[in-house]
């Protein structure tokens, strides 16, 4: 605790020195760009000159070049961060007009953050309009303890500082900044602001929704950030902002009263250094045993959790009520389904058919109808149901609940209405629906969900099966990982498994984990890297050596990388109409995640960390673990004593919406 108040205390000492435009990150969708020397390029000098002037006498402006033709007109602006004065305004948007041109040289939309300042332009008017597209998350990787009230004060604190700032202020400028108190010792500061040229209330939706999002990734951290073209937040566990520049209201949060009020009288000059040495002699200690007893009764239900894991049969009452509320009636599941219909069914896998539903009251499901060789008792399959239903996270599908009468044994699920990501990956009919936009997207999402299952979630959780088949798509094409039943549960210390029975899916699994049986968070990792280099490419892993002279995808994607072509590994059906940036970063996250020792891929919060953050650089890839590839899956020559589960590496029935099934749980 001590050494988190002399850190602060360094950071605010820092914070008083002369700020340095600091660069945060940009985007800039090559998917509309202009031509050098063209009427447009000199309108945008132009417009970045007449932003960069007006940044000499205003915190924000609002700027239009062109002439009578639409096609040449850009339009602009510029908002500095409002306890930024002005001279360092200026000299942040001049620093912004500079780096635009050069991370963004023929972009027609671009937009560039920086810590004390935002800037952006494009050749379609965007002011007052509301646009949360693209969304940046940043945080401090650092976790804190007591995350679930630290969690709800920040909340608590961004809403508060959101409800000022949609108001605005006398020059037009909508922000607002707070503190508050975490403990004695530790306070949180929180900042919002909107582009001065949004609404009250778009001004609100839009910083509401970003508050929404922070749990997704900044859960107990540090620090947090939700930027985007329109709106950003932030928290900080140090003041990150110029505390004098804006008279904030109030601290908010809760602050221990004074022991009593004679110590409070004592407060006189001449007795306050023996009052303050009274007060801290009895509040250290203090603070100490109570950090000491937070640790022990940690431990305690660490152990406690680990022998109800291993005893399933001794959940108590209370558990079982839990549980049964996720069940559903079977005759509800019937309706729903129509009786479990040809009509209504999505596809059939391994584990069983999906079918579509629609409940009572309009809510659409996936239900997921387990075979009835499962072999489960029904207590273990309800602990497996209400471990599932534990998991909440946007790039995970949700687990509504269950139906156990008789033989049957039914999951149900939200619908997830776009089906598989390999259904559009694959298809050259509809292949150019992904254009890179989505399929950034699309990386992002699988990056975050997996983050989550691996350090986020109340379980750690291995996957075992990722594909493109088991990304399920919604109807904003953002990314859901279903089908967990393969997936493994880890103690939290627990660092890697063995197995005698290999599942999972040709092409996709790490090379010791097909070949020695051994898996951990890092056989996802390889997983995921291979899905990445998939999507880059729109050519599936498994199918390219036939067609690509002998090569596999992942000894294609390093040689190009080796040649410095790496640019040629990019789906011909983009058409160049991508981030390069983007693209070279992805393909090189990519390889990392492919390395054949599993020390040299980096964990899914790296990962996350280096597609967020610009400032994160990865490191260089090495040659990548390759298979020898034969025809059939079964004539792998696997490690002595390991059986391969040839129903799940072997081709699957036709792909469908919505492939789930439960969790294969084991001991920890």
């Amino acid at each position: 605790m001590l050494s988190l108040l002399f850190l602060s205390l360094l950071l605010s000492l820092a914070l008083k020195s002369e700020p340095v435009p600091t660069y945060t990150y940009h985007s800039c969708p090559n998917t509309t760009t202009f031509a050098p020397n063209s009427t447009y390029q000199s309108n945008l000098n132009s417009l970045l000159s007449s932003l960069s002037s007006n940044a000499t006498s205003r915190e924000h402006h609002n700027a239009t070049a062109g002439g009578r033709d639409p096609s040449t007109v850009s339009y602009g602006l510029f908002f500095c961060r409002g306890d930024v004065g002005t001279k360092d305004c200026r000299e942040c948007v001049q620093s912004a007009v500079e780096d635009v041109r050069n991370r963004c040289p023929v972009e027609k939309d671009a937009i560039i953050w920086y810590e004390q300042c935002q800037l952006r332009y494009s050749n379609l008017s965007f002011f007052g309009a509301l646009d949360e597209t693209p969304t940046i998350y940043l945080w401090n990787t650092a976790d804190i303890t007591e995350k679930e009230r630290f969690n709800q004060l920040v909340e608590d604190t961004l809403n508060e500082a959101t409800a000022e700032a949609a108001k605005g202020r006398p020059g037009g400028e909508k922000f607002a900044m707070r503190t508050a108190n975490f403990s004695r010792f530790q306070k949180l500061y929180g900042l919002v602001q909107c582009s001065p040229d949004l609404s009250s209330e778009d001004c609100n939706r839009c910083l509401q929704d970003s508050v929404s999002k922070l749990p997704s990734c900044c859960y107990g951290k540090f620090g947090g950030r939700v930027i985007s073209p329109c709106c950003n937040i932030r928290y900080e566990v140090y003041p990150f902002f110029n505390l004098t520049a804006i008279s904030p209201p109030p601290s908010t949060g809760l602050t221990p009263p004074p022991p009593s009020n004679t110590i409070a009288k004592q407060n006189t000059e001449g007795e306050s250094d023996i009052s303050y040495v009274i007060i801290l002699a009895i509040v250290v200690p203090i603070a100490v045993c109570t950090v000491l007893l937070i640790l022990a009764i940690c431990i305690l239900r660490r152990r406690a959790k680990q022998h109800n894991s291993i005893e399933p049969e001794n959940v108590g009452d209370d558990e079982i009520t839990t549980i049964e509320s996720l069940h559903f009636d079977f005759a509800e599941i019937e309706a729903a389904t129509n009786k479990f219909s040809l009509d209504c069914k999505l596809g059939e896998g391994g584990f069983g058919e999906v079918y579509k539903g629609t409940l009572a009251n309009g809510q659409e499901i996936a239900v997921k109808r387990l075979s009835k060789s499962s072999g489960q008792g029904v207590e273990e399959f309800k602990n497996e149901v209400l471990l599932l239903a534990k998991l909440q996270h946007r790039n995970l599908v949700r687990l509504f609940g269950f139906c156990f009468e008789g033989e049957e044994k039914l999951l149900v699920y939200e619908f997830v209405p776009n089906r598989s990501l390999d259904n559009f990956l694959y298809d050259p009919n509809v292949q150019r629906q992904l254009d890179w936009a989505i399929r950034y997207k699309i990386i992002g999402g699988i990056a975050r969900g997996i983050m989550y299952l691996h350090e986020d979630s109340r379980l750690r959780i291995i996957h075992r099966d990722l594909k493109a088949s088991n990304i399920l798509l919604d109807d904003n094409m953002s990314p859901k990982i279903s089908d967990f039943g393969m997936a493994r549960i880890f103690d939290v210390d627990q660092t890697r498994g063995n197995t005698s029975k290999i599942v999972g899916t040709y092409g996709y699994m790490s090379p010791e984990y097909a070949m020695h049986g051994q898996f951990s968070v890092k056989s996802d990792v390889y997983s995921f890297g291979v899905l990445v280099l998939e999507i880059i490419s729109g050519k599936k892993n498994s199918s390219f050596y036939e067609s690509d002279r002998g090569q596999d995808l992942l000894s294609y994607a390093w040689k190009l990388w080796k040649a410095g072509t790496p640019l040629d590994f990019v789906d011909p059906k983009l058409e160049s109409a991508y981030s390069e940036d983007e693209v070279l970063r992805c393909v090189q996250i990519g390889l990392l995640c492919v390395q054949e020792d599993p020390e040299d891929r980096p964990t899914m919060t790296t990962v996350v960390l280096m597609f967020n953050s610009y400032s994160v650089t990865p490191g260089q890839p090495q040659q990548p673990a390759f298979y020898v590839r034969t025809s059939e899956p079964e004539h792998m020559m696997p490690a002595a004593g390991l059986n391969f589960d040839h129903q799940s590496t072997s081709n699957q029935l036709p792909l469908s919406v919505n492939e789930a099934s439960i969790t294969d749980f084991y001991p920890r």
